[in-house]
């Protein structure tokens, strides 16, 4: 009788290295895509974390690999950053289209100048495409007005009078599109009144 010839067993290591970096790439693109600007490099790391995720999943599944847990985890982190990436490039894509609408919006400012001083001293900012230029007058009686339209953004607008030594009451005022933005008074000799920061 001879005796049984044992023929050693292959042991087939699990395939786990894809659902691994899977998850590896996910957690990173995960974590990348909440930070606005950092956020940019998440798109091909949570993208590429997904499909091997999925591929880890695939093989888990099919008995080639054990890691299942894993390769669920980097697609589930996977698919939240990717979602939060498409949430930062929407909101981004709002701000541009608003930024736009403003930058080819007109708007009427107007700046007056009201009190009973005598020879109040005026200086006005304008706006231009040349960025602007700062006039001064000297006017004898108030109220005083000035309007301008304006293309674009608005900023940097400045309004101030100021009473002659003589003294009397001045006060200045800006508005935009008929909303006041800026308003002060000034009483006494030399004294001034200032809008400007709207």
């Amino acid at each position: 009788m001879s005796a049984p010839i044992f023929q050693p067993q292959l042991v087939v290591q699990p395939r786990n290295g894809v659902g691994t970096a899977g998850f590896v790439l996910g957690l990173l693109g995960f974590l990348f895509s909440f930070v606005p600007i950092i956020g940019v490099i998440a798109w091909p790391l949570v993208i590429v974390g997904l499909v091997l995720s999925l591929v880890g999943f695939s093989r888990a599944s099919k008995g080639i690999a054990n890691n299942r847990g894993l390769a669920i985890a980097g697609a589930v982190l996977s698919v939240i950053g990717l979602v939060v990436c498409v949430l930062w490039t929407a909101l981004f894509g709002a701000v541009a289209t608003e930024v736009d609408k403003q930058a080819d919006q007109e708007h009427l400012v107007v700046y007056e100048v009201s009190g009973d001083a005598v020879g109040a001293s005026i200086t006005y900012s304008t706006f231009g495409a040349d960025g602007g230029s700062t006039n001064q007058e000297t006017v004898t009686s108030l109220p005083w007005k000035k309007e301008m339209t304006v293309k674009g953004l608005l900023g940097g607008g400045t309004l101030t009078v100021t009473s002659p030594a003589e003294g009397g009451a001045v006060a200045c005022r800006i508005t935009v599109d008929g909303v006041e933005k800026k308003s002060a008074t000034g009483s006494g000799a030399f004294s001034t009144a200032l809008c400007s920061g709207f």
